[in-house]
């Protein structure tokens, strides 16, 4: 489905759907630590959202198994936690997690670097995260998507990072994962232009080598064809009358 301008009642929901979900995710930041397993992660988010009155969105979503999707080092997406994968210093994790409230949907990601990695992968981390809040910083009402990936492609290109565009950022809200795409590429001016209420997920990823893609074997992961490291951030956004809010940033920052 297309996305929609969201009622004052669905902005409110999604408002507190993603305090949740920042909440839980600042939990698993400050948790994770070599020695744990990614499904120690997943079962800290599940226990951490139910006393919240959320519900994991990403559970059975086309099949998924789990509530979160944990992808690390070469790993750009969509993670199953396992007992088997076991997180060690120097790993980059990244975390991906969707809360569902009263009905309405909100997704963000995050990065982190466990203990001390090379300065390559820091700054790739660092630098993607720069690279969302590129993205985000153009949002108004009038904005045209093509607008937000010419946005974040411009923290990314010069740094000669593999700018993944096989995947996308996107709609979100009724559904986890609505029309349109948002490309982390783009040209001014270009593609679909965004209303005050609508909501969208802004998702740079990059990785250190070859922007191509692969699928493991699970039918889930997507990993860099080049087994090159790659990171992941994103937020879900309102588009508002004066600009945007960033419906899953923690509000003290």
């Amino acid at each position: 489905m297309m996305t929609r301008v969201k009622t004052l009642q669905e902005q409110t929901a999604m408002r507190e759907s993603g305090h949740m979900l920042a909440a839980v995710l600042f939990k698993l930041e400050k948790l994770v630590e070599a020695g744990m397993t990614t499904k120690d992660l997943a079962e800290i988010a599940k226990n951490e959202l139910k006393p919240l009155g959320g519900q994991p969105a990403f559970l059975g979503y086309q099949g998924f198994p789990d509530v979160l999707c944990v992808s690390l080092n070469d790993e750009i997406v969509h993670g199953i936690p396992s007992q088997q994968r076991v997180i060690k210093n120097g790993d980059l994790v990244s975390m991906d997690f969707g809360v569902r409230y009263q009905g309405m949907i909100t997704d963000s990601a995050t990065t982190v670097v466990i203990g001390k990695a090379s300065a390559e992968a820091e700054r790739l981390v660092q630098m993607t995260q720069q690279s969302l809040e590129a993205g985000i910083h153009v949002l108004q009402p009038g904005i045209h998507i093509g607008d937000i990936g010419y946005a974040v492609q411009s923290v990314l290109q010069p740094l000669k990072y593999g700018i993944i565009k096989d995947l996308v950022g996107h709609g979100v809200g009724h559904e986890l994962h609505e029309d349109p795409n948002i490309s982390n590429t783009g040209k001014k001016g270009n593609g679909f232009v965004l209303e005050s209420g609508m909501t969208i997920a802004i998702e740079p990823m990059a990785s250190l080598g070859s922007d191509e893609i692969a699928m493991e074997s699970d039918g889930w992961t997507i990993t860099t064809r080049d087994n090159s490291l790659a990171a992941h951030f994103e937020h879900t956004i309102l588009i508002t009358d004066n600009g945007y809010e960033v419906l899953t940033r923690r509000q003290s920052e």
